[in-house]
């Protein structure tokens, strides 16, 4: 064949296996590409770097990465090919499974994994460091804030890593010694997994998001038929060999169908979190005190307070589901209660989540532009009672008809910008025909300003007007970010 065969030590490598007998592709250059690249460089592999970007970061990255005696490639093309002397390949999250690359790895029945993955690898036997983990369609990041300030205030040394920002790898290497580490995982995360075994885990709640990606059917498991199932498939491999608790939303009873058909290590419990009053094993809300009935001795017939409602702040509901969830979290990792409400007093969040920007004759303008796809939105709709809505961006495949017929007697009005206009647009006209209705067919970062004067011609005294555009930005804006520091600009040109 004109190849060596792929090492059989690499199926159960770990940090001291013998890497430099290997060469290991990494597909992508990006934050998580680089420090895979960087952490296979200090085991001793020989890594070559493929991405089809020569963009300046990418070229000076590649300049990094050489001087480590990297081999790099970039360009248009660099990722058509894989080499024939390859032993693994790491690629990048996102990467669609149907990539030439990937393609050829699995043809070739070299092994595939994520920076997630390599990262749980360079931890065993020697580094290793529990992880307590949390994925969900909406909140994952606030979450692992939430988890990150509980075990803090704790005395615990502990980082937020993985999709939260700072990969993983990094934390690994890090000459910090970690009691614990809090760990945000994506689907395109986990859908590169193969031998996580976690803590504790919490799936959030599972919507459609990204349903673009997950038509690409190449990958999917066995009896998967749709990309939706795919796409929970790819969370449900959170739970898989969970050493002690399984987190799952109450309110979200698919996220409770993965823990039962998880394959996790014996001992390992079920525990829930509600808004309601909390079943035993579960944690939940009694007369606005936040309460846990799992992780005390006598959880049949009593509750242990962790937190008042008024600790989570905003303390919209959604907001108080995600204090809940990494209350559990926490709790099973054995942080005591003071702690728990102790990290929610001190965390601050981070813009673009439901942030106050200004208020003007009795308006309130508050960005949530990191509300990226319509459960999202709809979650932040449902903590106000009227609402002018500015919404629109990439719809990645989703469909707004259910939020519309959930939220549609709280909106004023609704205007609409970006690439996916016409999908909201389409659904309010369905659902809620009698709401004003603004689509605005610019393009260009005007159209944000001319929706903010809109909205607040239509708003009146006790109105929200709310940017959460259930939609991802990139067809008018770098991020989330850009996107709602130009509503804030907007607004302020607005209101002085």
């Amino acid at each position: 064949m004109g190849r060596r065969s792929v090492k059989s030590w690499i199926a159960n490598a770990d940090r001291l296996s013998p890497w430099p007998q290997a060469r290991v592709v990494v597909a992508g250059l990006g934050t998580s590409g680089f420090a895979a690249a960087d952490g296979l460089i200090d085991l001793g592999a020989r890594v070559l770097v493929l991405d089809d970007s020569a963009s300046d970061t990418n070229a000076e990255k590649a300049k990094v990465l050489q001087m480590l005696d990297a081999e790099v490639r970039l360009g248009p093309g660099a990722t058509a090919e894989l080499p024939e002397d390859v032993d693994l390949v790491v690629t990048s999250p996102g990467w669609l499974p149907s990539a030439p690359l990937l393609a050829q790895a699995r043809l070739r029945g070299i092994p595939i994994w994520g920076e997630v993955e390599l990262a749980w690898r360079m931890s065993l036997p020697d580094r290793q460091v529990p992880w307590l983990a949390v994925t969900g369609t909406n909140g994952k990041t606030t979450t692992v804030g939430m988890l990150e300030s509980m075990l803090t205030a704790a005395g615990l040394t502990t980082s937020a890593v993985g999709n939260v920002g700072r990969p993983i790898i990094e934390a690994v290497l890090d000459e910090v010694s970690y009691d614990v580490l809090a760990v945000e995982l994506s689907s395109f995360q986990l859908h590169w997994t193969n031998s996580l075994s976690l803590h504790s885990a919490a799936v959030l709640n599972i919507a459609p998001d990204h349903l673009e990606w997950y038509a690409d059917r190449t990958g999917w498991p066995t009896g998967i038929s749709d990309p939706m199932s795919a796409y929970a498939a790819d969370k449900a491999l959170i739970y898989e060999r969970v050493q002690q608790s399984c987190v799952y939303n109450v309110a979200d009873p698919a996220t409770e169908r993965l823990v039962e058909n998880a394959d996790v290590v014996e001992g390992a419990r079920a525990i829930g979190f509600t808004l309601g009053v909390p079943g035993p094993s579960m944690l939940g809300v009694v007369d606005d005190v936040l309460v846990d009935r799992a992780f005390i001795s006598q959880r049949h017939d009593s509750a242990v307070e962790i937190a008042k409602v008024a600790d989570v702040v905003p303390n919209a509901p959604h907001n108080i589901a995600n204090a809940l969830a990494a209350g559990a979290l926490a709790r099973s990792f054995g942080v005591p209660p003071q702690a728990v409400a102790d990290g929610l007093r001190r965390l601050k969040l981070g813009d673009h989540r439901i942030q106050t920007i200004a208020e003007r004759n009795g308006v309130r303008y508050v960005d949530d532009s990191k509300a990226t796809n319509p459960h999202a939105a709809a979650a932040s709709l449902a903590a106000f009672d009227s609402v002018v809505w500015v919404a629109g961006g990439q719809a990645k495949g989703t469909s707004f008809d259910e939020l519309v017929t959930q939220i549609g007697d709280k909106l004023r009005a609704v205007v609409v910008l970006g690439v996916d206009r016409e999908v909201i647009a389409a659904a309010i006209r369905r659902h809620a025909p009698e709401v004003p209705l603004l689509v605005i067919e610019s393009g260009d970062h005007g159209a944000m300003r001319q929706a903010v004067q809109w909205a607040a011609s239509r708003a009146c005294s006790g109105d929200v007007v709310l940017l959460a555009p259930g939609c991802a930005s990139k067809d008018m804006y770098s991020d989330y970010a850009a996107r709602g520091d130009d509503f804030a600009a907007a607004v302020a040109e607005l209101t002085g």
